[in-house]
């Protein structure tokens, strides 16, 4: 086995394979002194590793093999949120950096140091990944996870692969090529970082070695960039990565935070020390514009083309891009132009077999005509991108501020009373019978009460429907998190996706079973939508929306669930909420059908 000395001198030489050097000038390109140059050249001649030109021999080439490189894995499945908006329409890897895109020069620079064993494990938009497999005989893998799981769940599908492997990002940019053929050791990439940071800090010996990782920090060694495994690395890592993957937290967590639970038994990674200009790496589009001018101007994005044909501005008028946490549907940006802040909605993909945006897009009008959403600026009806006001200081409604509820009570009654009208209806029943269908194919419709509670609810279905209450114009989504306060304390009533002409006592049960609201509590409620006074009839017509409300939330849950989102304990209370409020329902109703 080489010393690290020895490697490096011996690397040199196969990398400069075509030229003459003295040892003076290899002792200044491998940072070793002389003297020991002199001591590691002469052993390695009489070893007949080298020639007396300095050329590695046969010999030297079988000293070199068991620090080849193997292959290289490029982490292409996540979807980069924090550079909205352009990841909203590619993968980030795919953008056109200085006339490249992006993960072709990696690819490039990968083969051009001889590395021809290249797997993308790509997720999101991975269609649009598939190209590189013609075009540069790379392998692609597909992580079906990659939207509710961190990059451990890329490198699971991999473990087989790793070996003398580089772990590359494919969104990095290496103004010089840092991939090497030949590998002494485990590394990860590190530059110098000044002032403080929220990034990985690397704690190392005297050697260099990784002895302890701190999330956040000031002037000092970051860990960015491209990684090196040996294949001492790679086999303590696929084992415990393999034995452990089974938690939530390592599924959720990057594979670093995993690394860095199990320091004591990886021990044997360096940090590799580069010029903080030798990597780039872009967290958002303000980076980039920095570095690449293009986009500054123009990113050939069409959602800035949306922005600017409607705000009528530059693109380089657009300010202060901010990422919104990522929605069940869609994803948001924030952003600035001339000192007004706005919100950017993209839909998400697949959202318009689930939402009609054109039902969207003509309630969006009525709720601004009403006065109850002042948000709203401009929709698209036929893709959904929407553009409202950024509402500063935000505040949600607390279901405990009695003041607040009476006001957002207020404003379901005058939508509902409006005599406003649409084209398109909700028909909560409907919904329940999707929900409950995607159940039954998952398996997860065989737990003891599922057709109790379906019973009683349909129980209720038909006592509802003789009712015979009018539909009208519903928000169909009334819950909390809809209704926003600003600074002012003017109140908002935001998302209106799904709504449509539907029954108005929907509204009420969406309100009431999304809050943790006693029974008494919910029937001050309904009483206060009714002004106080509320018939027998409204009375059991709005608790019977109640628990239909919930059901339909119970099994929206259960579906969230089997697609790996934890819903947490509202499950069990839109559970509790359907038996309490479909019992106390029917009873009214069999009541009623009794007196007559």
């Amino acid at each position: 086995m080489l010393s690290l000395q020895e490697f490096d001198i011996l690397n040199f030489l196969f990398k400069n394979q075509d030229k003459e050097y003295t040892q003076e000038e290899i002792s200044n390109n491998t940072k070793i002194s002389l003297e020991k140059v002199e001591e590691i050249l002469e052993k390695l001649k009489n070893n007949k590793i080298i020639d007396k030109d300095f050329n590695i021999t046969d010999k030297g080439f079988v000293e070199l093999e068991p620090y080849k490189v193997d292959n290289a894995i490029i982490m292409a499945a996540g979807m980069s949120s924090r550079f909205a908006p352009l990841s909203y329409e590619s993968p980030k890897g795919l953008l056109n950096v200085k006339g490249e895109r992006l993960i072709e020069r990696e690819i490039l620079q990968l083969k051009e140091a001889g590395i021809e064993d290249i797997t993308l494990v790509v997720g999101y938009m991975k269609e649009k990944m598939f190209y590189l497999a013609e075009k540069f005989g790379v392998d692609i893998v597909v992580n079906d996870d990659y939207y509710r799981f961190n990059n451990t769940s890329s490198l699971i599908l991999v473990t087989d692969k790793l070996k003398n492997t580089y772990i590359c990002s494919s969104d990095n940019y290496f103004p010089k090529n840092p991939f090497e053929k030949y590998v002494y050791r485990a590394y990860y990439s590190a530059v110098y970082q000044k002032g403080e940071s929220d990034e990985y800090f690397a704690e190392c010996d005297k050697k260099g070695r990784i002895k302890g990782i701190t999330i956040g920090g000031k002037d000092d060694w970051i860990m960015l960039g491209h990684v090196f495994f040996d294949r001492e690395f790679s086999d303590k890592f696929a084992k415990l990565l393999k034995a452990e993957y089974h938690e939530q937290s390592v599924k959720e967590n990057l594979w670093e935070t995993f690394y860095m639970r199990h320091l004591k038994e990886l021990d044997n990674m360096y940090i590799r020390k580069y010029d903080v200009e030798d990597i780039k790496e872009f967290d958002s589009l303000d980076e980039l514009r920095l570095f690449d001018e293009k986009y500054v101007t123009n990113s050939d994005s069409k959602i800035f083309q949306n922005v600017c044909g409607v705000l009528k501005c530059n693109e380089e008028e657009i300010k202060d891009i901010k990422p919104i946490k990522m929605g069940m549907t869609n994803t948001s940006f924030k952003f600035s132009y001339n000192g007004n802040s706005y919100v950017y909605r993209h839909p998400g993909p697949g959202t318009e077999l689930i939402i009609n945006r054109k039902s969207e897009f003509d309630s969006m009008k009525i709720a601004k005509e009403l006065g109850l959403d002042d948000t709203y600026i401009y929709m698209d009806a036929n893709s959904g991108w929407k553009i409202s006001k950024f509402i500063e200081d935000v505040k949600i409604l607390d279901y405990d501020d009695k003041k607040n509820v009476k006001r957002a009570i207020s404003m379901l009654k005058k939508l509902h009373t409006s005599g406003k009208e649409t084209d398109y209806k909700f028909n909560i029943f409907d919904e329940i019978e999707n929900f409950k269908i995607k159940i039954k194919n998952s398996h997860r419709d065989d737990f003891e009460d599922i057709n109790v509670m379906n019973d009683k609810i349909y129980r209720l279905k038909s006592f509802i429907e003789k009712d015979g209450l009018k539909e009208c114009l519903c928000h169909c989504d009334s819950y909390d998190l809809n209704f926003l306060m600003d600074s002012r304390d003017e109140m908002y009533l935001i998302d209106w996706e799904y709504s449509a002409m539907s029954d108005p006592a929907g509204d009420i049960g969406c309100f009431i079973t999304c809050s943790t609201y006693s029974f008494d509590e919910a029937m001050d409620v309904i009483k206060e939508y009714f002004d106080g006074n509320p018939s027998v009839e409204e009375l059991r017509h709005y608790i019977a929306y109640v628990a239909v409300s919930s059901f339909y939330w119970f099994l929206w849950a259960i579906n969230q669930e089997i697609q790996g989102k934890s819903i947490g304990e509202y499950l069990y209370i839109w559970y509790n909420h359907t038996k309490e409020y479909a019992d106390y329902a029917l009873k009214l109703y069999e009541q009623g059908e009794s007196d007559e």
